[in-house]
């Protein structure tokens, strides 16, 4: 058996990952990244850091159970980062680490996609429906 070397093992780990396999950890990440708040809050912070009251006026609809378990994943994920200032009452910020940094641009960019792109998707599903009988595909 040949012995590769360290550059050879990382791209064959490399290539191992395929998000079309529901087993791969990549189509898990996929999924994660895909949650609507998750978006959400990348996108909110690519500007810059925000205390969680902040998140949650931004996030219109976001729940605060939900805001916490979106920004703990995105923590544990490497995110993000929380930054605690001990004062009265408690500071709490949360800031984009430089891997979140290059997510936001991708989210960000969904993200204005979606807000230009509404009315165009708006109307195709008003055709779609017209056509068949008014019944929206589940």
């Amino acid at each position: 058996m040949a012995t590769m070397t360290a550059a050879q093992r990382r791209e064959e780990a490399r290539i191992a990952y395929d998000a079309f396999l529901r087993e791969c950890p990549t189509n898990q990440l996929l999924g994660r990244l895909s949650d609507k708040w998750v978006s959400l809050v990348v996108s909110a912070l690519a500007p810059g850091p925000l205390r969680y009251s902040d998140l949650g006026r931004k996030l219109a609809g976001v729940s605060p159970k939900m805001l916490t378990q979106t920004l703990r994943s995105l923590e544990r994920d490497g995110i993000l980062t929380r930054s605690v200032t001990p004062s009265v009452p408690v500071r709490v910020d949360y800031a984009l680490t430089p891997l979140g940094q290059s997510l936001a641009l991708l989210l960000t960019a969904v993200k204005d996609w979606a807000e230009n792109h509404f009315d165009e998707v708006h109307a195709a599903r008003e055709r779609y429906d017209a056509e068949n009988g008014g019944q929206p595909e589940k």
